[in-house]
């Protein structure tokens, strides 16, 4: 009697018990090329091109990654699908490039994306134009209530391998692109008050100047001021 009740518990167990569902896959940490750096290693293939290999550490509950390689200046993505951490493509000499990886796991349909890095490819520059500026707030497409003032505050963030910021253009209107120029804020400041009017739809941007002459423009953002 007692190995029949045994018996019974075993199959009402296997019969309740659920298989846990598969995780998500996490984000995986860049390590090279490293974050707004001039990358000086890589193999030569001719005077105008270089093999990188680019590497992350693994990240949980990944079954494969997905590379991507942005030229700056071109907007032309290179994309790559491996197993490994690692993975190596020929780039532009003398080109600034951002990069991301993507984790995935064929059993969920959520995919990880790291956080995206900017670096320059070594070549024959001698001197380089500054990274796009990142628009940090208000992020792209949001809708947000403007403060007492009828303001609200833009706010990026910026870096160059020269190290020779010396200020910005900031764009704001409400057209697409933005045209009017508000404000040329110096390399200290990286954020500009706009006022706004309820229910309006706006697009902003941000050039980057360096003491060489050099420039570069962000994407265009957009935002609602409720």
């Amino acid at each position: 009697m007692r190995i029949i009740i045994v018996l019974l518990f075993g199959v009402l167990w296997v019969g309740c018990s659920k298989k846990s569902d598969p995780k998500p896959p996490v984000a995986a940490n860049l390590v090279f090329p490293e974050k707004d750096s001039e990358c000086t290693t890589g193999r030569d293939l001719n005077e105008t091109t270089s093999e990188i290999e680019f590497k992350w550490m693994a990240s949980d509950h990944t079954e494969s990654y997905e590379l991507r390689v942005t030229n700056l200046n071109t907007s032309i993505t290179q994309t790559i699908n491996t197993n490994a951490i690692s993975a190596k493509l020929p780039i532009a000499k003398g080109e600034p490039f951002s990069w991301l990886v993507r984790s995935k796991n064929t059993n969920v349909s959520d995919v990880a994306t790291s956080t995206t890095w900017y670096f320059y490819n070594a070549g024959y520059l001698t001197t380089h134009a500054p990274f796009p500026a990142q628009l940090v707030s208000p992020q792209n497409g949001a809708s947000l209530f403007k403060d007492i003032n009828n303001e609200i505050t833009l706010a990026w963030s910026a870096s160059d391998v020269d190290n020779d910021i010396i200020g910005f253009e900031v764009y704001f209107s409400t057209e697409n692109p933005p045209l009017d120029l508000i404000a040329s804020p110096t390399s200290t400041r990286r954020n500009e008050v706009v006022g706004v009017s309820s229910d309006t739809t706006y697009f902003w941007r941000v050039i980057t100047k360096d003491a060489e002459g050099n420039s570069s423009q962000s994407g265009v953002f957009t935002f609602k001021a409720l």
